[in-house]
């Protein structure tokens, strides 16, 4: 292993301004707005303001899988949020999530608009409004529920933790990478354990719990993450690779996921989505050979 730094904390910890790591520009000890900025409306009844990180990805998807059922009343406006340029300190982002985190979600369909901030907060929310992917047999309903508030406390782990110190760290630490890899691991071998005796998460139908945790670790487990599919072995899954696929080959998955989508290929990022003809229209190929 390698040897730490000869590091000694001090008694009370002071921030010192770095300019190494990926998110330095951004990250800062107190929140609150750093400049003003109104956030932009749109006509639809719900107002999403997001990036296509796999926190935003369940949000998109939630909205798609409502519209494929039918549900009119779930149309939205998803407005692009660049994390990277420090847009969720503005003074709007920050009344709708006092967090500063996206996604932030406004739902305006009544006389006082409602603020929703955390995924998990918005696909409880949704889901109850709607009366859709949340079973309403208790026993079933807690198993969703468990699971959707085990990817809410475990992720952090998965992202802030291995992902940041794989990735993203200006060096890398053994140690640290050692200790959430091993931590990964045991959530994946929970996820495929339990999906192992259940085709989904909570039973034997798709739930938000399944929408919650696919964008962490069924694409984790596809390779879509860190790019580190081979080195967390992540075929040894199987039944979070059956999983993984069986959800990621639905329709409304695969439009929600590239919403708000800045990476990859210019076909599978919508930056914003404003109607549904925007799938067909407005992905960034086409906007790339138009302008």
């Amino acid at each position: 292993m390698s040897s730490p730094t000869d590091y000694t904390p001090p008694k009370v910890w002071t921030w010192i301004k770095t300019t190494e790591g990926r998110f330095a520009n951004i990250n800062r000890p107190i929140a609150g707005p750093t400049h003003d900025k109104e956030l932009p409306v749109g006509r639809h009844p719900f107002q999403l303001y997001s990036l296509g990180t796999p926190n935003g990805q369940k949000i998109t998807i939630m909205f798609e899988e409502l519209l494929a059922l039918g549900h009119k009343g779930a149309e939205y406006d998803a407005w692009l949020v660049k994390i990277g340029e420090g847009e969720q300190f503005g003074s709007g982002f920050v009344a709708v999530n006092p967090n500063s985190k996206i996604p932030a979600l406004l739902d305006r369909s009544g006389p006082k608009p409602i603020r929703i901030f955390e995924s998990g907060a918005m696909l409880l929310y949704l889901a109850e409004k709607f009366g859709a992917f949340l079973p309403k047999d208790a026993a079933t309903r807690a198993e969703c529920l468990s699971w959707l508030f085990w990817q809410m406390g475990s992720a952090p782990y998965l992202g802030g933790g291995f992902g940041h110190f794989y990735a993203y760290a200006p060096s890398k630490i053994q140690y640290a990478i050692d200790r959430f890899a091993m931590e990964t691991k045991r959530q994946l071998d929970v996820l495929d354990r339990r999906l192992a005796e259940s085709p989904y998460l909570a039973g034997p139908d798709y739930t938000i719990a399944d929408i919650a945790v696919w964008p962490w670790y069924g694409g984790l487990a596809k390779g879509l993450l860190y790019g580190a599919g081979e080195f967390l072995a992540v075929e040894e899954y199987k039944n979070v690779q059956r999983w993984a696929d069986l959800i990621g080959a639905r329709l409304a998955v695969k439009r929600g996921r590239i919403v708000n989508r800045m990476q990859g290929d210019p076909k599978a990022q919508l930056r914003e989505r404003h109607d549904a003809s925007d799938f067909e229209l407005r992905t960034q190929d086409k906007l790339e050979t138009t302008s």
